[in-house]
């Protein structure tokens, strides 16, 4: 059972029924937001773990550790990639708790989403869907759009594939439209999702609930709020001096911006600092972005601080670190060369997209200003999408296998030697 905002002390796991609607009380510190949603879903394993990751005492020079040894970091890791199993992990399942409760209260029997070919959110999506008898439309963003539709029309072939995110999108039985990034650029999220809306309402009578990019409206931001709550009991009053995330539509990063600076306003001795690390766009289309979803969320800064404007007090709370690199879901030798050290030495597979980039940059970032981070305590809040690694296979083989060997055991041997 969970008690109020998923305080950690609620270990005791009972019958969960996915689809019962329940009552939702805000964390105390979140009243100066005040669109607060009547009900939730009870679909994620929270609280997700909290680790701090052992150095060893003889790392090798080239360790992508080594920085926070040379520093005297004390490194941990929020694990929201263990937050509800390979289906439904990663920060998305906190922001669908409260939006699939509000499809569910509108009585729809349909939802429908969009985002990138590899989406960790419509990969959630779908999944959440099914959880709790809802219908998932995806559309996905992809070059391949035109080639799948030639293969399909003229050879009868389905070509579009199962890896990585697609395998569970398909699995669960997702209706997925696709569309180039040239006409997502065009004409935007939001209209690409109203027409497919309008379809399923018109012809075909479904009742559709529609839910953003990343599920980042000011009605999922509301999983990251209850998310700070969880964190802030989890470390008992130990301080963090920085707070590092990737941020990619901007919802994880309001709910952590926001519930941090509400979470200690009555003790500014303990507020980290906040980095966001943008993984697309830039700087500034994140803070606007944060501010949006703010006041959506009817934010009241009177009595909180002294800016004279939501979005100059998301830019005093949070700062946003460009990481996006070659560009959105595209990767580097070095990224993924990071990411495989990283799971070599820790054991945690970070995804190409979002954590994986975030981290890198933010090690250039350490690197770049080892002063201010030295002796300080830093906490990166992974927010899962594994299954993203699938996808860049093909660059990662050769680094793998230079890593892990394998060889043909001499069963017949008495020393099992090959």
């Amino acid at each position: 059972m969970r008690l109020h905002s998923r305080s950690v002390n609620a270990i005791t796991m009972t019958i969960q029924t996915p689809n019962k609607l329940i009552p939702y009380h805000p964390p105390e510190f979140a009243r100066p937001l005040r669109n607060v949603p009547s009900h939730r879903l009870n679909i994620a394993n929270l609280p997700s773990p909290l680790h701090r990751i052992p150095m060893s005492s003889d790392l090798k020079k080239d360790s992508v550790l080594k920085p926070f040894q040379d520093l005297n970091i004390d490194f941990l890791i929020k694990r929201d990639d263990m937050s509800a199993g390979v289906e439904l992990g990663g920060n998305k399942i906190r922001k669908l708790e409260f939006l699939l409760a509000d499809a569910l209260q509108s009585n729809c029997d349909t939802v429908v989403t969009i985002g990138g070919e590899q989406s960790n959110h419509c990969r959630a999506t779908a999944a959440a869907c099914r959880l709790v008898g809802l219908e998932p439309h995806l559309i996905l963003r992809t070059k391949r759009a035109n080639r799948v539709e030639e293969d399909k029309m003229v050879k009868q072939k389905d070509s579009f594939g199962h890896v990585g995110n697609l395998l569970f999108d398909r699995i669960v039985g997702s209706r997925i439209y696709t569309c180039t990034p040239g006409e997502y650029g065009r004409f935007g999220s939001k209209v690409l999702v109203d027409r497919v809306c309008a379809d399923l309402s018109g012809s075909k009578g479904k009742k559709v609930y529609p839910i953003p990019v990343g599920g980042s409206n000011g009605l999922g931001t509301w999983g990251y709020i209850d998310a700070i709550h969880e964190l802030k009991d989890q470390l008992n009053g130990e301080k963090v001096h920085h707070v590092v995330f990737a941020c990619g539509s901007g919802g994880t990063a309001s709910g952590i911006t926001l519930g941090l600076a509400l979470g200690y306003r009555e003790e500014r001795e303990k507020m980290p600092e906040i980095h966001a690390v943008g993984v697309c766009d830039d700087p500034e289309y994140f803070y606007q972005e944060v501010k949006r979803i703010s006041q959506e969320m009817d934010l009241d800064i009177s009595g909180v601080s002294t800016c004279e404007s939501i979005e100059d007090y998301i830019k005093e709370c949070m700062t946003v670190h460009q990481g996006k690199g070659k560009g959105y879901a595209s990767s580097t030798k070095e990224e993924l060369s990071f990411i495989v050290n990283f799971a070599l030495e820790t054991g945690i597979i970070l995804d190409p997209v979002y954590s994986g980039k975030a981290l890198f940059y933010f090690m250039e970032e350490l690197k770049d200003h080892p002063e201010k981070y030295r002796n300080t305590s830093i906490l990166f809040w992974h927010t899962g999408g594994s299954l993203g690694v699938y996808d860049k296979i093909d660059e990662m083989s050769d680094m793998m296998n230079n890593i892990s060997s394998v060889e043909r055991l001499n069963a017949y041997s008495s020393s099992g030697k090959t």
